[in-house]
């Protein structure tokens, strides 16, 4: 067994319930990396991001979440090709000369648990959310031949407001994904504002959320009729092609 432990971790504000301690603690343990943790590294503002690294001299590698995918960006060395053109980061690997390099694993992650799902009138998709994931989500369509708009809530030049989504909208979009964190445990009440009546069987409602399991978003689109998919694939799939990039 190695002399020095090898760390992993999860940077991100209010992670206490992050899928990715859990998975990947499991892992490690069924895997019988015994000199190998992963921790949480829950941080209000990414001026802490120094202090971290200097504090934890034998971290190989880092997942990235909400809300800093693309603010951590300016503290990194390289990106690969694809999280330059994407614009977020949820991967960083420690690379033997010490530098931060940046990685996406979402898209990677969104385009294997989508897959299975499409059939050939799943041509448009709406992309609700702008964030970070919003745009690992946007990459993997763009590799699917898929055309996508995002919504936000206030339109600009690349993205329509929530306003603007009516019947026709549900007619040439058959794709609807939420990228927001709206109906997240404990606030499972909640879902975006989108007229929901207009789902029917034709149409995919994929959450990334997780947890709860179903939410609202994806509650209210099966009522209609809509094949459901929640986001606990996808990081699955990510999580693995994170093990393999921190492993290269």
């Amino acid at each position: 067994m190695p002399q020095n432990n090898k760390k992993f971790g999860l940077l991100g504000r209010n992670i206490s319930y992050s899928f990715s301690k859990k998975y990947f603690t499991e892992k490690f343990y069924n895997g019988l990396f015994e000199d190998t943790i992963y921790e949480n590294f829950d941080i209000q503002s990414l001026e802490e991001f120094p202090t971290i690294l200097k504090n934890n001299p034998d971290l190989k590698g880092m997942n990235v979440t909400i809300p800093y995918k693309e603010t951590i960006i300016p503290y990194l060395d390289t990106l690969s090709e694809k999280a330059y053109k994407i614009g977020a980061v949820n991967v960083i690997r420690f690379t033997k000369k010490g530098n931060l390099k940046g990685y996406n694993s979402d898209w990677y992650g969104f385009m294997k648990s989508l897959k299975p799902l499409l059939q050939p009138h799943h041509r448009k998709a709406l992309i609700l959310g702008t964030g970070g994931a919003a745009k690992g989500v946007a990459f993997a369509l763009e590799q699917l031949g898929i055309f996508y708009t995002y919504v936000s809530r206030e339109a600009d030049k690349t993205s329509i407001d929530y306003n603007k989504i009516n019947s026709t909208t549900f007619e040439n979009y058959h794709i609807i994904i939420n990228c927001t964190p709206v109906g997240t445990s404990p606030n499972t009440a909640e879902f975006p504002p989108i007229p929901y009546e207009f789902f029917t069987n034709n149409h995919i409602a994929f959450d990334l959320i997780y947890n709860p399991e179903e939410t609202a978003f994806l509650k209210k689109a099966k009522e209609k009729g809509a094949m459901i998919k929640n986001g606990y694939e996808m990081l699955v799939f990510q999580a693995e092609k994170a093990w393999k990039i921190w492993n290269k």
